[in-house]
């Protein structure tokens, strides 16, 4: 439900009625609450926000928030909890425990298939079709996941364990999360001992991987930061979700079978090979994907982002299983050998500041041929496979009114008729050729006839004028006419409107403690998503950015970007989105660069 960019419709505190009826209807649907939880989760005093909002797909729906994070959302008046609220209260639903790997099936969309469910020794938590369930990793009792059951426990276990298991509405690492402070999923032990078929499962695995000198290709250690968003996997994806490995199948059991590899044995540790794989990742992401435009660069966000899509298709990258053990102390090393510059911009956040992409490091790495001919088509989608954003094309056009008809019927156009400007000097040049109107002692003079009087003259001036130059003719004609344009996106129909098409409006405003704030108006006219623009410069220049709903308007938001970013602003727009300069208002407010000393 939240695999793809949503769009805001407003954000407002909530009302005391509003925040009573929703206590009220935490503790109906969650009755396990005691009076201490329900106050931690729906709390007094702590300012609440409702969010409206649109899903990819056109659902209405509502979020409520604390603070930043949302604590439920609200879909034709049912109830359900954020992985932020299963956090704090992991005993609100029953849970199923999944594979690492499925995670990121999950994320991108695809629903929980019973293959990919662990099943524990002491047997399945009893529910019914269409209960309401959470989602756990092996090892770990933090909910990533909720979803509704597709089947009874009964049903599930007659079926064999095949099939589809959970729909799946909310994830963590989706949008929704996103919306929050994204935070990663705390530990929370499990109430009991692994089942035993596991505990052997993962050894065999491990025995086989050391006498064959493999790598292992998946992690089934929890690590949240190693989970990457794989965009919208198939029906066949999601129904070997479960797999640690292509060639690799959940038994009944829930553990996994290994099956024979073809690959060749490799005379390096695993440890070694997943060094080689780091640094693969890791030249290929700054040598492919990142741009110095990008930079300063989330740490998180260059590992989630750009390294894990640059992981070789079966295989999967593993920093714990590395000599590095962390990302931090990797990126250290790189910082060390000169090849990127990594600092703290904000307490207890690290950005890649500074790349050289000179370093004979970066400049000796060959991409590898199955990565360079996937590149293209990885290069040719934006987010979620969509195309990349192309500006519109913008025309003005030109009404024909009542009093301006006459003027224009003999060029076969009447009322309501919309005209390009060079549709209107056309019709205009017919009216005075068809009429005899040109002055036969000067031809760069029009007499002015009595519609053409009536048509552009005012009444003081039509005893005084009776001659008009061409291009005063015409543009008198194009100030009477009404203001309309029409806007044109790539692969749609065009779009006409009355009026002059509003320009993008950035605005500083003062809020208190003299911090000044940046406003972005009027995106959606240009077709861009608030949303998207929001979190592109939230990573560009590391400040919060919010989404608000636009005042007087009913479905158009703007953008609240902490400081005065104009600058960053004009590049994106001008440069990245190829926006016209003379649609875009407020350039002129960016702050004045100091000389440096």
């Amino acid at each position: 439900m939240f695999a793809k960019a949503f769009r805001v419709k407003s954000n407002t505190a909530i009302k005391g009625s509003d925040r009573r009826k929703l206590r009220s209807d935490v503790a109906a649907t969650f009755p396990t609450l005691t009076s201490e939880q329900l106050s931690e989760v729906v709390p007094n005093k702590e300012e609440l926000n409702v969010i409206k909002l649109y899903t990819h797909k056109g659902e209405a729906l509502t979020v409520y928030a604390n603070g930043r994070n949302p604590i439920f959302f609200e879909i034709e008046k049912t109830l359900y909890p954020t992985v932020y609220t299963l956090w704090s209260h992991p005993h609100l639903l029953p849970m199923f425990s999944t594979w690492p790997p499925v995670l990121h099936k999950l994320t991108g969309g695809a629903d929980l298939m019973l293959p990919g469910v662990i099943v524990p020794s002491c047997g399945l938590p009893q529910v019914e079709r269409g209960t309401l369930c959470a989602i756990t990793l092996v090892e770990n009792r933090a909910p990533v996941a909720i979803g509704i059951a597709t089947m009874s426990t009964t049903e599930m276990m007659a079926a064999g364990m095949k099939g589809k298991g959970f729909t799946v509405l909310h994830t963590y690492m989706d949008h929704l999360w996103g919306f929050g402070d994204k935070s990663c999923p705390p530990t929370v032990a499990p109430l009991e001992a692994e089942p035993s078929e596991m505990v052997d499962a993962e050894e065999e695995l491990q025995e086989d991987e050391e006498e064959e000198g493999n790598a292992p290709k998946n992690s089934i250690s929890v690590d949240p930061s190693l989970q990457t968003d794989s965009g919208n996997p198939s029906v066949e994806e999601a129904i070997q979700c479960a797999h640690l490995g292509e060639k690799e199948e959940p038994n009944e059991n829930g553990s996994p079978e290994t099956t024979e590899e073809d690959n060749p044995e490799d005379s390096r540790s695993p440890q070694e090979q997943m060094d080689v794989l780091l640094h693969q990742c890791f030249f290929h992401a700054l040598k492919c994907k990142v741009k110095k435009t990008e930079l300063p660069l989330l740490t998180s966000t260059f590992l989630r982002n750009y390294m894990f899509s640059c992981c070789p298709k079966g295989e999967q990258l593993d920093i714990k299983k590395s000599s590095y053990k962390k990302f931090s102390k990797f990126l250290q090393s790189m910082q060390q050998q000169k090849i990127i510059q990594v600092k703290e911009l904000s307490k207890g956040v690290e950005s890649i500041v500074d790349v050289d992409w000179r370093h004979g490091s970066i400049r000796s790495f060959v991409v590898p041929e199955t990565a360079a001919s996937e590149s293209p088509v990885e290069d040719s989608k934006g987010d979620d496979g969509e195309q990349p954003y192309r500006s519109p094309e913008i025309m003005p056009l030109f009404g024909v009114s009542s009093k301006m008809a006459p003027l224009f019927q003999e060029s076969g156009y009447k009322k309501g008729h919309t005209l390009s400007s060079s549709e209107v000097r056309s019709a205009v040049i017919n009216y005075v050729k068809i009429n005899e109107l040109v002055d036969e002692t000067n031809k760069n003079f029009v007499n002015v006839n009595p519609v053409l009087c009536d048509c552009l003259l005012n009444k003081s001036e039509q005893n005084e004028i009776s001659k008009l130059k061409w291009d005063d003719l015409v543009s008198r004609c194009l100030d009477q006419l009404q203001p309309f344009h029409q806007v044109t996106f790539f692969g749609h129909e065009p779009i006409v409107r009355k009026g002059n098409i509003d320009p993008i409006e950035i605005t500083i405003a003062q809020r208190s403690s003299n911090k000044k704030v940046t406003i972005i108006k009027n995106l959606e006219l240009y077709g861009l998503d608030p949303q998207a623009l929001a979190n592109i410069l939230q990573q560009k220049v590391q400040a919060s950015a919010t989404i608000t709903a636009l005042p007087g308007t009913k479905d158009r938001t703007q953008v609240q970007i902490q400081g005065n970013q104009i600058h960053h602003l004009a590049k994106l727009l001008l440069e990245d989105y190829h926006i016209p300069r003379k649609y875009i208002q407020g350039l002129e407010k960016a702050p004045k660069m100091g000389r440096k000393k």
